[in-house]
């Protein structure tokens, strides 16, 4: 039996963010049965002080920061009538990286997560190829150019076209592509024709995200509404300023002393501006979400673009939190009636509202949730799939002298 050759579009680690945990947990699942050799980018420089931290899942790492700035890109994307989101991950040093590993090792399997890495599959592959495109990445594109005018919305249109000649190009010379839910499987399927497509969902680690855990509690004073996430990305962004415009002013009129405290890394300026308005904090990266979370009476998720699960929602389910979501956030996650959809802003307020005014109902929801998660969604049991998919049996681990 052959190793494996994981390429990843970001570092997986720390697992701290929605690919990474996917990557992080998918890596550290295929470590326990072969020998995995990782080739990755990094485009924070704590991501590489921190890369060590993979020491146990991985044989060979080589780590390439990922610099190449976005004008570059994306001239280079216009002069080649490709994605931008491909050319801003083209990179030689990582492509020879790729070569080496391919030359040194008896690779059987590549595991490419993220589209934007089948760049670097050889022209004809001798290995099984695995692509896990995550979401579809061409549908995100399309409705932000449903939602945009002028040269923005040309641009996200055309980035839109493009990325999906890749996907259908990539599935086509896969062995199998997999998507985190059905429902992104399944417009794949329809928009592409690609057969040998497979789902293999998310998970939560619930013993980490649990309310009982230790970790550093949050001192507040009266109801806490919570939202966390990465906020230099466009759907949180878009989401939470949606929210405070139009769901927060109903909620505070019922609830004057409710705060929403936005919570993670990175905040824009937009999400910056909104910690100007009455009982909004932008608290930026926190050192823990658990806290955070535990403080809430209410988890929302208020996303009007979101692919696939969303790793926020399983987080404050994780931690018996009652959750309100758009429908775009909560698609995609089994959750049997244990979190609340609003798919306007009346329904959005009127839930929060209802959860805030009866806390022991809060928190019987907020219960239930979590023992939803604990049956659904143990990494273990929804990586399962991957055992077949990349012909996987038993746990024969192994580990070569790692490499910068």
């Amino acid at each position: 039996m052959g190793d494996i050759l994981f390429l990843a579009h970001r570092i997986p680690y720390p697992p701290d963010r929605g690919d990474k945990i996917r990557g992080f947990n998918i890596l550290k699942y295929l470590s326990q049965r072969k020998r995995v050799h990782l080739i990755a980018f990094a485009d924070s420089s704590q991501d590489l002080k921190r890369k060590g931290g993979l020491a146990p899942y991985t044989g060979n790492r080589s780590i390439i920061w990922r610099s190449k700035p976005q004008i570059a890109a994306g001239m280079q994307a216009l002069f080649t009538h490709r994605p931008l989101s491909i050319t801003a991950f083209q990179n030689e040093t990582l492509q020879q990286s790729v070569d080496n590993i391919l030359a040194r090792h008896a690779i059987d399997t590549i595991f490419v997560f993220s589209s934007q890495m089948a760049q670097y599959l050889p022209s004809r592959p001798r290995q099984r190829v695995v692509m896990d495109f995550v979401d579809m990445d061409s549908a995100k594109f399309a409705a932000y150019a449903e939602g945009s005018k002028g040269l923005k919305g040309w641009m996200f249109g055309r980035e839109s076209r493009l990325l999906l000649q890749h996907e259908r190009q990539v599935a086509a010379r896969a062995d199998a592509s997999l998507f985190v839910s059905e429902a992104e499987a399944a417009l794949f399927r329809e928009r592409t024709g690609a057969d040998r497509v497979h789902v293999v969902e998310n998970g939560i680690d619930t013993q980490f995200y649990d309310p009982a855990a230790q970790f550093k509690r949050i001192d507040t004073m009266g109801p806490l509404i919570v939202f966390t996430g990465q906020m230099d990305y466009r759907p949180n962004i878009e989401g939470v300023t949606w929210f405070v415009e139009t769901v927060w002013p109903h909620i505070r009129v019922a609830h004057p002393d409710v705060r929403f405290a936005i919570v993670g890394r990175n905040p824009s300026d937009a999400v910056k501006a909104l910690g100007k308005e009455p009982g909004v904090v932008v608290t930026g990266e926190v050192a823990d979400v658990r806290g955070w979370l535990a403080a809430a009476s209410v988890a929302v998720a208020p996303l009007k673009i979101a692919r696939g699960v969303q790793n926020k929602v399983l987080e404050a389910m994780a931690m018996a939190r009652p959750v309100v979501a758009t429908g775009d956030a909560a698609q995609g996650i089994d959750h049997g009636g244990t979190i609340r959809v609003g798919t306007s802003v009346g329904e959005m307020a009127e839930a929060i509202n209802e959860l805030l005014a009866d806390p022991r109902s809060a928190a019987a929801l907020g219960a239930s949730a979590r023992e939803r998660v604990q049956q659904r969604y143990s990494w273990d049991a929804r990586l399962a799939p991957l055992d077949s998919i990349l012909g996987l049996t038993g746990r024969t681990p192994g580990r070569a002298a790692a490499v910068a």
